[in-house]
């Protein structure tokens, strides 16, 4: 459970500082040229980075909420770790896309353990 806490608030965390960075340094171009989009990508990538960052924190204080939020978030997560690595596979950025992969690996573990910990009698 300390692995899948620690994992939703790091990525979160990182979430909002990629973001803000890209941001930040003005490497948005959809922006621009595709701005509803890119506006409804923003909210789920910011929702799911709160999201993992308070169920991540809830996991840690052995919340009731916790275990069952971080399920709902590590699956936007997953959702978003399978969709994002196109647009950099697009641009070869091949790095990104390999880490992509490295976060889905890790989103799928964190999920599972939290999912042993939920099968425990009294959780």
């Amino acid at each position: 459970m300390k692995f899948a806490a620690i994992y939703g608030i790091f990525v979160g965390i990182m979430m909002f500082a990629q973001w803000i960075f890209f941001l930040a340094s003005g490497q948005v171009p959809e922006l621009q040229t595709e701005p509803w989009r890119i506006a409804m990508h923003l909210a789920a990538e910011f929702v799911t980075a709160a999201g993992l960052i308070i169920a991540g924190w809830g996991l840690l204080q052995s919340k009731g909420w916790g275990a069952n939020a971080y399920m709902v978030f590590a699956g936007m997560l997953i959702y978003l770790v399978i969709v994002s690595p196109g647009y950099f596979a697009q641009q070869g950025q091949w790095a990104l896309v390999a880490m992509f992969a490295v976060l889905l690996v890790l989103a799928i573990v964190s999920v599972a353990v939290v999912v042993r910990l939920l099968k425990k009698p009294g959780v």
